[in-house]
């Protein structure tokens, strides 16, 4: 009875298409804003931002651009971790060699610059779909992962690869505490979501839609292929070079090459599928189920009493998280952003049977 919509009624076309039309979703979204801003960080604790809280945020904000790529565009991408790192090492380059610059400036710069990068490897999509530009991706993966380890002026001429990033300041706020980390982290999700979710409602979206559907059919009525594609790799790289940069200097703090490789890419991939292609609260979700549920299946075997050691936990976790994935897609493809959308229809019309 609390989700109904009875006397909200629309008096103008843009009531009509406001993001949140129903009301109770209005207040829920102000509610959990209210709560991540001002009471998580009275009651986390260090570990919950830095472990938990933290990385998520920062893989939700490279799913959703995943999900512009494939789940609203419909351009598959085997590579999307490459484009976090380009973020990453172009951000440490900027600081390591303009350290006059705001921090905010440096995210952006080094969305722009993966943006770049992603339009570059984009241009396959033009010819290619399918597999063949999935191996596209993949090749480009692999290309990047060659130039971060053999290009000595990306690493900023470290013997090892492995790169330390300095304490970030911005606007004379020294973001240093995992609390702060997690309110920048979290403010830029939130700017970055309410973007994204924008743009995929103005025409830029539709026609990403439209060349998903049928690409042949939307260059008929009028949308061109070739810019939508392109638009789409240039967007979703610019959220990956963000999250990348983000992940190296807020959550990392030092890394690697291998910090950025083919199995984040995969596993990006599954978290748009396991949430909800096409959907943003998708990548929310996929993101939430990759985080906790390797903890929950580590705690598992203890609460049971089960004492195994700690190479065999770690094998049960991977076959188990696998199978879980598994039937998960079989019983739900649609993700658990269709479970949610369910959900809210079932409130609508509870008690009543339809």
């Amino acid at each position: 009875m609390l989700y109904r919509e009875n006397g909200q009624f629309k008096t103008s076309y843009a009531a009509d298409q406001q993001l949140l039309p129903i009301l109770q979703d209005r207040v829920f979204l102000l509610a959990v804003a209210g709560a991540a801003f001002f009471v998580l960080p009275w009651i986390g604790s260090d570990y919950l931002f830095r472990a938990l809280i933290v990385p998520f945020l920062i893989l939700t904000i490279a799913a959703i651009g995943l999900n512009i790529l494939v789940g609203y565009c419909g351009q598959i991408s085997l590579g999307h971790a490459s484009f976090m790192g380009v973020g990453a090492y172009l951000a440490y380059n900027l600081v390591l060699r303009v350290p006059q610059l705001n921090f905010l400036l440096v995210l952006l710069l080094s969305g722009g610059g993966s943006a770049l990068v992603g339009i570059a490897f984009g241009l396959p999509s033009l010819r290619i779909k399918g597999l063949y530009l999935a191996v596209a991706t993949l090749a480009a993966q692999f290309f990047l992962d060659w130039l971060f380890i053999r290009a000595r002026w990306v690493t900023g001429d470290s013997p090892s690869g492995t790169v330390s990033t300095n304490p970030i300041v911005l606007f004379g706020w020294s973001v240093d505490r995992p609390v702060d980390k997690y309110l920048l982290v979290l403010g830029m999700l939130c700017t970055l979501t309410l973007a994204a979710k924008n743009l995929t409602r103005s025409h830029i979206g539709r026609a990403w839609m439209a060349t998903r559907d049928m690409d042949v059919a939307a260059e008929v009525i009028g949308v061109r292929p070739l810019v939508a594609k392109l638009s789409a790799f240039a967007v979703s790289s610019f959220y990956a070079g963000v999250a990348g940069a983000l992940w190296g200097f807020v959550h990392l703090g030092s890394w690697e090459p291998a910090a950025f490789s083919v199995t984040l890419s995969l596993s990006l991939l599954f978290m748009i599928i396991i949430g909800g292609l096409g959907s943003m609260v998708g990548s929310y979700f996929g993101a939430a189920f990759f985080m906790l549920l390797p903890l929950l299946l580590n705690r598992i075997p203890r609460t049971l009493g089960f004492d195994l050691s700690t190479a065999m936990q770690s094998h049960v976790e991977a076959m188990v998280f696998g199978g879980l994935i598994v039937l998960f897609l079989a019983i739900e493809p649609l993700g658990l952003a269709r479970l949610w959308g369910i959900g809210k229809e079932k409130l609508r019309i509870w008690p009543f049977p339809h």
